[in-house]
């Protein structure tokens, strides 16, 4: 319902506004994140990317290049065998009823997360798997009453793990934010200082290679963008007071969750940034402080969802732009034109965005939310709103079970690190594991564990660069054949049934992971 109050020009300021502030608040903190951490952070897909673009100028050996084809052109092939003509399961699960108990185990068929677990590799993919094996290998069997699902368990295991186990992630991921910010504290007091840094001169001694855009131009930007969300605030509540509150709070998460975005994008991978669960953490804080200042129904609704959008869109941008700093960083790009470029970037595609958004809702049956487009994560922001101002009622005791088990788990990282074990269990990828659907955590582990063999196999602490490179091709052509489906999809074509037997789908897809995974494994061992 509160969609129905954002018209487009209103969803192009929230777009824009959230996107430069990410962009804005992440450019201090570039020497913080990328310079002074490149030991703890890694920055697995930034790497990845520099060496695409490495392999495109690299002459002398065409092979890097033709890797990155072969990679997108099987990307695509399995995204199209899968999404338009329904030869290939998109997902292998089963769910069992066992006395008053539901197991379940599947994976997601996906070449494009094998490659995220490559790049990733073997330690933040087992934690995924670990976060996913405790919500649905333990938390269903364990909190879930299975006599209510035994016509179909594997609905059962769903149900299970949308009402309950996610909010557990949720608990774990409030846990690790703070705890992410807690890590990042020195590096956030610098950006701070650099903020606040009145030096005129040393700008110009910086080197090109190292300069970023100016302090002064960064507050200048900074504050039109405060002012216009502030504006967007009081345009929707129509109370000054409230907006006032909202924007401050607005202001503090969305620095703060840059720094969690930039710090998790550099130790698991973009992909594997749990924004969704910031953003819940944004929630739960916002509405939390606004219910205890004593506002209430639909204007505590609206305000909570309007910092939930801002921290989103800046938590998501600046991510991509710390993973697209330290590409440059590697490759040799100078800061500032890759930063003036990143604010153009966040202007053409908030321009573009709303219009199809308002395309989508205005079109399909249901609008976004509804049954074709239902938009899972915003309906889950939706209800945490609503058990705060409306009448909806939140699991509050899983949200505890998640924060102890957090605790739990930062505890034994903490013994991993003073006793010198190079094997972390970072409690935000484990978070992330239980948060998101188990099947999504299967090929990412399976892609870590091929990069452990490569490496073993060439006792070196890097996989090779023909692995990576054709991972990212892999990632490329998935994502660029689902993009080409949307347009199909969008003429009216939405895909192909050759009305094959399940039976022999699941078969033929079983067939053609193993030969996948086979040929993964090889070419990226060559």
């Amino acid at each position: 319902d509160i969609w129905q109050e954002f018209d487009t020009i209103l969803t192009t300021v929230i777009a824009f506004t959230g996107g430069l502030l990410g962009i804005l608040f992440m450019i201090p903190m570039r020497h913080v994140f990328i310079v002074s951490n490149e030991n703890n952070l890694e920055y697995p897909e930034g790497l990845a990317c520099a060496s695409v673009l490495e392999a495109g100028q690299d002459k002398n050996n065409p092979q890097q290049a033709i890797s990155v084809i072969k990679g997108a052109v099987i990307g695509a092939v399995f995204k199209g065998l899968i999404s338009f003509t329904g030869l290939l399961k998109s997902t292998l699960e089963i769910a069992m009823l066992y006395g008053n108990k539901i197991f379940f185990f599947g994976g997601d068929i996906s070449p494009a997360l094998l490659a995220v677990g490559y790049i990733v590799r073997l330690n933040v993919a087992i934690l995924l798997f670990i976060g996913g094996c405790l919500g649905w290998l333990i938390g269903i069997p364990l909190l879930g009453n299975g006599l209510e699902f035994a016509n179909n368990p594997l609905d059962g295991a769903w149900e299970i793990w949308s009402s309950k186990i996610r909010y557990i992630g949720v608990g774990a991921m409030v846990i690790g934010g703070m705890s992410s910010i807690y890590k990042v504290r020195k590096g956030l007091k610098d950006a701070i200082n650099i903020l606040r840094s009145k030096k005129k001169t040393a700008y110009n001694e910086v080197p090109l290679n190292e300069r970023s855009i100016p302090s002064f131009a960064i507050n200048i930007l900074s504050l039109t963008a405060i002012i216009l969300v502030g504006g967007t605030y009081f345009y929707l509540t129509n109370n000054f007071l409230i907006s006032l509150i909202t924007t401050l709070i607005m202001l503090i998460m969305a620095f703060f969750f840059t720094a969690v975005a930039s710090y998790i994008v550099g130790l698991v991978g973009n992909s594997n940034s749990p924004v969704s669960g910031m953003t819940i953490t944004a929630v739960l804080f916002t509405g939390g402080l606004l219910y205890i200042f004593g506002f209430s129904g639909t204007e505590g609704m609206v305000a909570t969802l309007g910092v939930a959008a801002i921290v989103c869109c800046a938590a998501c941008t600046s991510g991509d732009v710390c993973n697209d700093l330290k590409t440059g960083q590697i490759v040799g790009a100078t800061p500032y034109r890759q930063q003036i470029m990143q604010i153009i970037g966040v202007a053409v595609a908030s321009l573009v965005m709303a219009p199809i958004m308002q395309l989508l809702h205005e079109n399909t049956p249901g609008g976004i939310g509804g049954r074709e487009l239902s938009a899972p994560q915003a309906g889950l922001f939706a209800s945490l709103a609503n058990g705060f101002f409306g009448d909806g009622n939140l699991p509050w005791d899983m949200v505890a079970i998640g924060s102890i088990l957090g605790i739990i788990i930062l505890l034994i990282d903490y013994y991993l690190e003073e006793n010198n074990i190079s094997f972390r269990l970072h409690l935000m990828p484990i978070a992330v594991g239980i948060y998101l659907p188990f099947g999504l955590s299967t090929p990412i582990v399976i892609g870590g564990i091929i990069s452990y063999l490569i490496e073993s196999k060439n006792n070196s602490d890097n996989t090779s660069d023909n692995g990576i490179l054709l991972s990212s091709g892999l990632i490329a052509g998935e994502s660029l054949m689902g993009i080409l489906l949307a347009f199909i999809a969008g003429a009216g074509i939405k895909n192909m049934n050759f009305g094959i037997d399940p039976n022999l789908s699941i078969i033929m897809t079983i067939l053609s992971v193993l030969a996948f995974v086979l040929y993964f494994h090889k070419e990226s061992n060559s």
